[in-house]
């Protein structure tokens, strides 16, 4: 297996968010097979393993999104419906009526097999998947053992030095080290993940500190092959648009601009554009619902709408903030579903409705029935527990039983005989006591 020793040892290196960790660490094993293969085919480079995540895992997630448009496309034949229904208890507030109207509105959904939360299963799903694809590009060397690996010699002779916590605890704060947190006790994970942040300009002021003279050569080829792993469209993938954009814009108002520091300038305002203009575009290839046709439903349908203008600059926002490896993932998902989606709605344009809300109702009859069989079956095992437990007393005996209680019918040396002396012993004392 490719993840290896080191990776299970990195545990300070990995996320501790509660629920998150656990999707962050199924994460981490694809893509560190993902990168596995990569490094076979001499291409080890997080950039395009995060491309190959992504659609991956838009794959996996095309059936659930096909069922969401089938989904909407049936809520939107039902519509009619839903708004007598609304329409029945308009302006009735009080309990028994607005119990009544969910009651209507669930057989409603029932009837044509619909899920009124349906739509929200693929956000639901994608959410903790995000947090925890940037929980992993976060702590890559915690999840990638073969990237571990190429900090880990380094990290080992950095621990050697006498006093090295406080040396990098300088080091971060003299040169604004993001993302990474170091003091005087730091261990070599958190070494480790100290030197997977840092910048081509911050690697070559580390090889400066005289403390680190000695092996300033491991940390040359160290920051070499950290930048083969990072550099993507020639920008590491571990600075964020803004440091792309700040750097590009400080060079060229000093002159010291290069063609390097242009294109990263050029690439780190692309991709908030690109998060915005992807995710919006996404937007509109969803199928929209028709209209309600109340002002309750049209307000729905207008906080919606703002939503779908709205979310598309947040994501710009978040883009800017969030390192490079995160905006990849958002803008190669959003084009992934821009495709599936352009599928999705001429294979769903092509189905007759009748037809989806037939085969619905037979889906839903079929659970009912099961739910049905399942409850008689409860029943009848119930009921065939109780029989087992209290059986019915047999009165065929009751004459031997009398017979074995006739002390004259019985042998005089037997243990009935015993008993019966007892018992007519006790029968004559308590007769004395009521005299």
């Amino acid at each position: 297996m490719f993840w290896r020793k080191t990776h299970l040892e990195l545990l300070l290196s990995k996320s501790s968010m509660p629920l998150i960790k656990y999707v962050a660490q199924l994460l981490g094993w694809l893509i560190e097979g993902i990168y596995e293969v990569l490094y076979r085919l001499n291409i080890p480079n997080i950039g395009v393993a995060i491309i190959f995540f992504t659609i991956i895992i838009y794959i996996c997630l095309t059936p659930i999104q096909v069922k969401q448009q089938k989904m909407s496309k049936v809520m939107n034949i039902i519509n009619p419906e839903l708004q007598k229904i609304q329409k029945k208890y308009q302006g009735k507030k009080d309990t028994v009526s607005q119990q009544k109207m969910q009651e209507e509105t669930m057989a409603l959904y029932s009837k044509y097999g619909v899920s009124p939360t349906g739509s929200c299963l693929p956000l639901l799903i994608q959410l903790p998947i995000l947090f925890a694809l940037y929980q992993v590009i976060l702590y890559i060397p915690g999840y990638i053992s073969r990237v571990a690996d190429i900090f880990n010699g380094l990290a080992s002779k950095i621990v050697s030095v006498n006093g090295y916590g406080d040396i990098l605890a300088q080091f971060v704060k003299d040169n604004s080290v993001r993302n990474v947190s170091i003091t005087a006790e730091a261990t070599q994970k958190q070494v480790v993940d100290f030197l997977y942040v840092l910048k081509q300009s911050q690697w070559s002021k580390l090889a400066d500190i005289s403390q680190f003279s000695s092996f300033s050569g491991n940390i040359t080829a160290t920051a070499e092959q950290s930048r083969r792993i990072n550099t993507f469209l020639t920008i590491n993938i571990s600075d964020s648009p803004w440091d792309a954009i700040r750097t590009g814009f400080s060079s060229i108002f000093s002159g010291h601009a290069t063609v390097i520091i242009v294109v990263s300038l050029l690439i780190g305002i692309m991709i908030p554009v690109l998060a915005w203009f992807t995710q919006w575009l996404n937007m509109k290839l969803m199928p929209q619902q028709a209209p309600a046709g109340n002002d309750s439903g049209n307000s729905m349908a207008n906080q919606m709408n703002t939503m779908n203008n709205i979310m598309p600059i947040i994501s710009a926002v978040m883009c800017v903030t969030f390192n490079m490896g995160i905006g990849i993932y958002w803008i190669v998902g959003a084009i992934v579903r821009c495709v599936q989606q352009v599928v999705i709605n001429r294979r769903i344009a092509n189905l007759d409705p009748q037809a989806m809300i037939e085969k619905a109702k037979k889906k839903n009859e079929k659970k009912e029935q099961k739910r049905k069989d399942y409850t008689a079956n409860i029943s009848q095992n119930a009921r065939t527990n109780v029989k087992k437990i209290s059986p019915k007393f047999d009165t065929s005996n009751l004459s031997d039983v009398e017979t074995a209680w006739d002390s004259e019918k019985v042998d005089p040396n037997s243990i009935t005989a015993k008993a019966n002396m007892v018992r007519s012993y006790d029968e004559k004392k308590n007769n004395r006591k009521k005299r």
